[in-house]
């Protein structure tokens, strides 16, 4: 695969949905493809369990799904002895792009030197990344990365340099500190920050919650493309700049339709415990903002079935449909 290829990726669909543990599984990258993404990212792939053979890793390597389209297949992990044969396997398996994960904030991923760890070891960081280049030469390699480390660890500008140096072909950057979790404001300016440091195209993430809030992050800092994460979950129309132009009546209908089609994949893709779980964890976000919602939550987790679910949620839901068209 042609290297190069990430720069017309970018460009073809500039605002995608951003991977998150758990959530971005092949169900929702698929509805979100639907509803106007760019190529999406698969939930984090730990090297270690892959390379060691883990039957969970090994799934997400083969979600390299042709109704998916562009996958970037991300790598979370530390070291070059589990990280390059991970890399290879996927390539081998069709990945059509390695991402690095260097922004997990999470203290079990951190303490191993995983995720947001790898900013604090420039030169280490270096040569992994430099060894992953060498072993998939012809793949795009992109990272993404936070703003840095702490208040006082600032330095996605620094890493960002590195990361060209060595190779990489674009680089994604959630503006939060690691000591930040995902708590205050994204600060967008050191987006732009990196985009004037490196010639490679930066696409930034944080605090985008709908298209309009997309370009206006790209017009401030200067990113070619833009990330959605946790404005995507319960709201995949996020990406459709056709819903943008609804009235509400119809927005709902759309809306309807929307969760209606993920409730379907979730029950071909998953077994029927996980497809329960599953269903259960995306509706309670499709729910945020109802009446009663809270309370909502907890007829919903108490139900048994995909089906009882969706036919909860869907009770529940059509007294809004019918306000909304009053």
């Amino acid at each position: 695969m042609a290297r190069a290829s990430i720069l017309d990726w970018l460009a073809a669909s500039p605002v995608r949905l951003a991977p998150m543990a758990s959530y971005t599984n092949v169900p929702f990258r698929q509805v979100a493809l639907e509803c106007g993404s760019g190529f999406t990212t698969n939930e984090e792939i730990d090297a270690e369990a892959l390379v060691r053979g883990n039957a969970w890793a090994s799934r997400r390597d083969a979600e390299c799904d042709a109704r998916l389209g562009i996958v970037a297949m991300q790598l979370l992990g530390g070291t070059i002895e589990t990280m390059v044969p991970a890399a290879i396997q996927l390539v081998e398996a069709g990945a059509p792009i390695i991402d690095i994960n260097m922004g997990c904030p999470v203290a079990k991923i951190v303490k191993r030197g995983k995720g947001a760890a790898l900013m604090r070891d420039l030169e280490g960081t270096s040569a992994l990344l430099s060894a992953i280049r060498r072993a998939i030469p012809d793949t795009p390699l992109t990272i993404k990365i936070r703003g840095g480390w702490s208040d006082t660890d600032q330095n996605a500008v620094e890493v960002a340099r590195m990361a060209q140096d060595v190779g990489v072909d674009a680089i994604t950057v959630h503006p939060r500190t690691r000591a930040q979790q995902y708590a205050g404001r994204a600060p967008w300016d050191v987006i732009g920050d990196v985009v004037r440091a490196v010639d490679i195209p930066v696409t930034g993430n944080g605090d985008v919650t709908s298209l309009a809030s997309a370009r206006r992050m790209m017009a401030e800092t200067g990113c070619v493309s833009v990330m959605i994460g946790r404005g995507a979950l319960g709201r995949p129309w996020v990406f459709d700049g056709a819903y943008e132009a609804l009235d509400r009546p119809a927005q709902i209908t759309r809306e309807a339709v929307v969760i209606e089609r993920h409730l379907k994949l979730i029950d071909e893709y998953f077994n029927p415990a996980e497809a329960l779980m599953q269903a259960k964890k995306h509706l309670m976000h499709y729910s945020n903002g109802w009446p009663g919602a809270k309370l909502f939550r907890g007829e919903l987790f108490a139900q048994r079935t995909t089906a009882e679910v969706r036919a909860a949620f869907m009770e529940r839901m059509q007294p809004l449909r019918e306000l909304a068209t009053a």
